[in-house]
């Protein structure tokens, strides 16, 4: 677990979630395969009003907040690689509205969070956009999700750990409040 409390630039963001590679043992008959998840894009955007969704073929894999819901909060995305060739990411349609003071959202399985969409103070609307992962035509598993510990949601920042996407994301409270992030490792099995 490679979770980080940041109050830095985005530059240095981008140097802690420099890129991961590992190779994944699969089943003696089967050939092993390389997974890299390498950040791309990043935006700051106005947590009480933005809807923001990653680039296409870009994953969920941080995000940090500092301040209440006038506050910005800045995503991170990133592409995922296997055997050198870009994952698809397939993009769901955005769920059905939460209340953000008691929300919680997993993603379903085998599906990763490619965006998030807030409006107003902690009694307003949060939402989520899910995506499945596909490479050469099959699905890629997502395994092994853990919970983070809580961050106060003002003052906090996470990033994806080792070859691993954001999957969930809970929050209790207003800005003072608890916030959670699910993360799983990216997975495939030729």
């Amino acid at each position: 677990m490679r979770t980080f409390l940041l109050k830095a630039a985005p530059a240095v963001m981008a140097a802690l979630a420099a890129t991961a590679a590992v190779t994944v043992a699969s089943p003696a008959s089967a050939a092993a395969v390389t997974i890299s998840v390498r950040q791309g894009y990043s935006e700051t955007v106005r947590e009480w009003a933005d809807a923001f969704t990653c680039p296409t073929n870009q994953v969920l894999t941080g995000r940090s907040h500092y301040g209440d819901e006038n506050a910005p909060t800045t995503y991170y995305c990133s592409w995922i690689f296997i055997n050198g060739e870009q994952v698809q990411v397939h993009m769901g349609d955005w769920t059905s509205a939460q209340k953000e003071s008691r929300s919680s959202y997993i993603a379903p399985l085998d599906q990763v969070l490619v965006g998030r969409w807030h409006q107003d103070d902690e009694n307003g609307p949060t939402r989520y956009r899910t995506a499945a992962l596909y490479w050469q035509g099959r699905q890629v598993r997502l395994t092994g999700a853990y919970w983070t510990g809580e961050y106060k949601e003002s003052s906090h920042g996470t990033q994806a750990g080792y070859n691993r996407v954001m999957t969930g994301r809970s929050h209790t409270g207003d800005e003072n409040g608890k916030t959670r992030y699910q993360y799983a490792t990216v997975t495939f099995e030729s």
